[in-house]
């Protein structure tokens, strides 16, 4: 599945702070083998997967020593078999033992992260309802876990605090209403979506009143949803949150909602079993 590429920027800052991380004042154990040997290296996937993660092995070698040469068998957002072969390395052999598990890191998480949604994204074959993620992420890696949501064939709600407004049960409280909470936000940032968090129709229908962009209805029933949607009829989004599981993620889409949303698809993260395995290059 083609996706749009992650920013450089934040790739770059993902594997510098990594590198610093795992190296710190330098690989003693790579020291060990003598300078100047060279190696080659072919990592290969133990188990089936949505494969992820390309820009950051990249970058980590990039980073670490350009003489290294990546070359790749899959593309991100791609189905592999297990025992398929990723991405074969050669280059300095100090470089390829220092950078493997930085590497393989990223792409065992990312890769875990694609995989999981495109499993979750497969329930909802035939329906109009889109499965998005949240803002449960890994500190400093949300850009990388968003990237492999779409990559796996779902969707990112808003990337953080500033790119949308999320109007909560706290939100309300301290402005007065959900009136006066949309209100503001229209004033403040013309143009940024507004959504409101509901917990009641008679809240949802106050909602609407305000002229929101979508509606969160936060632990609705089936029931409760159905009628959200009859409510609604329209008037804006809606999105499902709260007490979604795999197994009754298809129920809570054939309600009619536009959205649901699962904080589950980057928290609980299984990274895939993937392998290194190096040779020197003959001399």
């Amino acid at each position: 599945m083609r996706t749009a590429p992650p920013d450089p920027f934040a790739v770059a800052e993902n594997v510098r702070a990594a590198l610093a991380e795992d190296i710190g004042s330098g690989d003693i154990t790579a020291a060990l083998v003598p300078a100047g040997t060279r190696g080659h290296a072919r990592i290969i996937t133990r188990e089936g997967a949505v494969i992820c993660g390309a820009p950051w092995v990249d970058e980590v070698f990039r980073q670490l020593d350009p003489g290294v040469t990546v070359r790749w068998h899959c593309k991100d957002g791609e189905h592999v078999a297990a025992d398929a072969l990723l991405f074969e390395l050669y280059g300095p052999a100090r470089s390829l033992l220092t950078g493997e598990r930085t590497a393989l890191n990223f792409l065992q998480l990312l890769s875990g992260i694609a995989t999981r949604c495109a499993r979750h994204a497969a329930l909802l074959d035939g329906l109009h309802t889109r499965l998005l993620d949240t803002r449960k992420t890994l500190p400093g890696l949300r850009i990388a876990q968003k990237y492999a949501v779409r990559c796996g064939g779902c969707h990112n709600h808003r990337i953080g605090l500033y790119d949308a407004f999320l109007v909560k049960e706290n939100h309300i409280a301290a402005c007065g209403s959900i009136a006066a909470a949309v209100l503001t936000a229209r004033a403040l940032s013309p143009g940024k979506p507004v959504e409101v968090e509901v917990e009641t129709l008679t809240q949802l229908g106050e909602a609407l009143e305000a002229g929101v962009d979508s509606v969160l209805l936060d632990n609705f029933d089936t029931e409760g949803m159905r009628a959200a949607v009859a409510l609604t009829s329209g008037r804006a989004k809606l999105e499902a949150s709260g007490g979604v599981s795999e197994a009754t993620l298809r129920a809570i889409a054939e309600t009619g909602v536009d959205f649901i949303s699962m904080g589950s698809l980057t928290k609980d993260c299984k990274a895939i079993d993937l392998s290194m395995r190096f040779t020197q290059e003959p001399a």
